[in-house]
């Protein structure tokens, strides 16, 4: 694997984690398991039957709550503290065995990747669920396990353009985190007059 592909997998298993971590972990899994990806051997156990089993369970998990709305914003309130750290170790194992400054580098990089995503995603969903229609949220949702798919196969066919995509899609959430903590700010001085 040389150094763009590296970068990508670690970006895009970063990236992804924070809208499907366990979606992104069943499919690792699968794909290296079969031979598609190539993992390095500091991410080998995302092949082990019992991880894709796990993984595949909770994916399905998520995919039932996340199309319930209110529901899917206390689901991804809690996910906080387990996708931001999952999303920043497979930051670093993806680059193998390095130097730990590397790895700690990578790590630290791919959690605020996995914040920004998850973050983005969590506040998009607070906002539509004040929608009192479910579709929105369904195809949010949709659209969300869409993206998903089509990074990580983006990810493995053009390594430079996922990660073009990837910082696109990154300005696009600072942009939507920047609004939604001026609505939070307008809400919280209409609340304190």
């Amino acid at each position: 694997m040389d150094l763009i592909q590296t970068i990508a997998l670690a970006a895009g298993l970063a990236w992804a984690s924070g809208l499907r971590l366990y979606l992104v972990v069943f499919l690792a899994g699968m794909l290296s398991y079969f031979g598609y990806l190539q993992l390095p051997a500091t991410l080998a156990v995302l092949q082990h039957p019992l991880v894709i089993g796990v993984a595949g369970l909770m994916a399905l998990a998520e995919l039932v709550a996340d199309k319930i709305p209110a529901f899917d914003s206390l689901w991804d309130s809690f996910q906080t503290f387990i996708r931001i750290p999952a999303g920043a170790l497979l930051a670093a194992f993806a680059l193998g065995e390095i130097d730990p400054a590397w790895g700690l580098a990578a790590g630290l990089l791919g959690g605020t990747i996995t914040a920004g995503t998850h973050f983005a995603k969590a506040g998009s969903r607070l906002a539509i669920n004040a929608s009192p229609e479910p579709f929105s949220n369904w195809l949010a949702s949709f659209s969300e396990e869409g993206m998903v798919l089509g990074g990580l196969w983006a990810m493995l066919a053009s390594p430079l353009v996922f990660l073009g995509l990837l910082a696109v899609f990154m300005l696009i959430a600072g942009y939507v985190l920047f609004r939604l903590a001026g609505l939070l700010r307008r809400l919280f001085w209409r609340s304190a007059v």
